[in-house]
């Protein structure tokens, strides 16, 4: 098993998070990982990427090739669509329909919207609102990556397990908070 993920998003929205998570889980599974360094102005806002590369067989670069990712996992729908190029033919997107406004010539909504249509495999939906509905807002990456552990090919446990590690030393609230997070996401996407 293969997976070439490219996470994306805006600098703050959790996508080390939500890396770090995928990492534990694939670790856990006996699994190979690479991971780019993170690019772009994750201090100001700015667009934030990564490459993350796991398999059950030795990986020997971390960079995705143009048109070989085999998801892109956004919490930003502006930033999902940049990186579409990545993503091979049957790839898939799961990323937050909510777009944060940080640049002056933000695409209009009709626009966005129309452009998500045309991708072929893609779950959008508003992450923002999950999360605040369970009353966790700033877990919206943890939602988002519970609607994408379905595409990743693992044991939904190992998320489980690496949340809890990951968010321990937040105490037991931030833990369940993100578990609940992880679960609405899931749920969500089937």
């Amino acid at each position: 098993m293969k997976k070439d993920i490219i996470l994306a998003g805006v600098g703050g929205q959790g996508i080390l998070s939500i890396a770090t998570v995928i990492g534990r889980a694939a670790v856990a599974n006996g699994m190979f990982l690479k991971q780019a360094e993170v690019h772009g102005m994750s201090q100001r806002g700015g667009d934030v990427q990564s490459h993350l590369r796991i398999s059950t067989d030795p990986i020997c670069s971390d960079l995705i090739p143009e048109g070989k990712a085999d998801l892109i996992i956004s919490v930003e729908p502006m930033e999902a669509l940049r990186y579409l190029p990545m993503l091979h033919e049957g790839g898939w997107i799961i990323t937050n329909n909510v777009p944060f406004k940080n640049v002056p010539n933000y695409p209009a909504d009709a626009d966005l919207e129309a452009a998500m249509k045309k991708v072929k495999n893609m779950v959008a939906f508003n992450a923002d609102a999950l999360a605040k509905e369970i009353g966790s807002p700033r877990s919206a990456n943890m939602v988002i990556l519970g609607a994408a552990t379905i595409q990743l090919g693992m044991p939904y446990e190992e998320f489980e397990k690496a949340v809890r590690e990951i968010f321990a030393s937040k105490g037991d609230a931030i833990v369940e908070a993100n578990l609940k997070a992880l679960a609405l996401g899931r749920e969500q996407a089937r």
